[in-house]
Formats: structure tokens, sequence, C-alpha cells
């Protein structure tokens, strides 16, 4: 079963079309890579997944529902996203801890927040002097550890990642994509990278996609297609990528 299917997905601005019938499925526990340059419709197509934008045409299916029949809430139970910018997503009048707790509150009111912030915080690898801290206190690893563990909080079935690393220095990215490794292995989680770093989709991810002009040009498995790309728009990145 697939965790995500993209059918003929279009939107257009004025006579510039985003993204261009666009489709690919992401299986249960994956992780694909969606690459490009600037502009080629990747940041557009994780917005029309999390419902931020409406499509012009096309369909998309979390988990075998429709997003357009699910509200908000529901939808996001199903599907969260991870910004290049953790500090623009988090509020930052609330420790980690209580930005945690909101979430939780939020989707399960019920239940006692406690243990599941306890738990979510010694997922991604922060302790008691983190959870008290606000976003200014932290590093930049560290407040994407945040971001990923609040997203992780509802116990989505897809976590989009939107150039999640690319603010981060290198040994920081390693310790980043390590622990998304870790918490796709033991956990129920599906991954859609989006980046313009074909480093990071070789480290992470199965499958790749590659966009350019709002058209999916190349597909397959990651392996085979940085080894030996088809199209030449996708042997153009791989020349581009410093050794």
């Amino acid at each position: 079963m697939n965790d995500l299917e993209v059918r003929g997905l279009r939107r257009r601005y004025g006579a510039v079309a985003a993204v261009d019938d666009v489709s690919f499925d992401l299986a249960a526990g994956g992780s694909l890579g969606l690459v490009g340059e600037s502009g080629s419709g990747k940041t557009t197509t994780a917005r029309l997944l999390l419902g931020l934008e409406r499509p012009d045409a096309g369909t998309v299916l979390v988990a075998g529902t429709p997003l357009a029949v699910l509200d908000r809430k529901a939808r996001a139970r199903l599907i969260q996203i991870v910004f290049q910018d953790p500090f623009g997503s988090l509020d930052p009048r609330l420790a980690v801890r209580e930005a945690l707790t909101e979430v939780l509150r939020l989707h399960f009111p019920r239940e006692p927040h406690a243990p599941r912030v306890a738990e979510l915080l010694d997922q991604v690898g922060l302790g008691q002097r983190e959870a008290g801290a606000l976003p200014r206190e932290l590093s930049g690893g560290q407040r994407q550890r945040v971001a990923i563990a609040r997203a992780l909080a509802v116990r989505p079935r897809v976590l989009v990642l939107d150039e999640a690393v690319a603010a981060l220095d290198v040994s920081v990215q390693a310790q980043i994509l390590g622990l998304l490794a870790d918490i796709r292995a033991s956990g129920d989680v599906s991954y859609l990278f989006i980046t313009h770093d074909l480093a990071v989709v070789g480290c992470v991810t199965d499958q790749v996609a590659v966009m350019r002009h709002g058209r999916i040009v190349e597909s397959g498995p990651t392996a085979r297609v940085l080894t030996a790309p088809e199209h030449p728009y996708t042997q153009l990145l791989l020349d581009s990528v410093p050794h």
C-alpha cells in the first residue's frame, strides 16, 4: 500500500504552469526525494500536498484517503511538514515542552500529554534542558529537532521535509539525517524529501523524482537515477554536485 498517491497534479499562476501534470507514489514506510533547482515546482507541489493551496486539477490520496475531503485537523493528522527555517515556524514565546503540549492538546485533548512529550523529546535526542528552553536559546540543529518532534506528535503517515537540512552546516546535517533514518526505521512514517541537494537524496531516499519547469522529467530508484541518469537535466544536476 502507498502512503501517498499523487495523480495529474496541476497548478498555474497566470500563464506559468508551476506544477504541470505531476504524478508519483510514496510507498508505506518509504522515502522519496523530489529534486530540482529553485523554481522547478517542488515547493508548490509541497503546498498542494499540505492543502495550503488548491490544485487546478489532479488528486492527492494520503493512506488511501482523498485529501480534498478532509478538514484541516484531519489532514494534519495524516501529513505534516518540516520547513527549512524552524525558527520561523516556532512560537518564540513558548518553551519546547509547551510547544509540543500545545499540539497534543489540540489533537488529543483527552489523553495525558506529559508522557508523550517526554517520548518525543527522547525520540529526537533532546533532554530536559532543551525542553524548558525558548527557540532563541537553541542552536539551529536543536530547533530543527524540535520542529521534527512537533510534526511527529500527531503520528502522521507522511512527513514532508522541505529543504529541512539546507540551512544547517554539514556536521549538523549529518546528525539530523541520521536522526530521521532512525525514526523511519523505528516508526510508521514515510518521508518526502524536497531538496535541491542530490547528496542528501543519495543518503536518505529509496526513490527519487526529478522536477524541471513544473514537470517530473525522470524518476526511479535513487541508486539507479544517481548512477545512470537517463535525462540530460538529471545529468546536469549531478555534474553540479561538488566532489
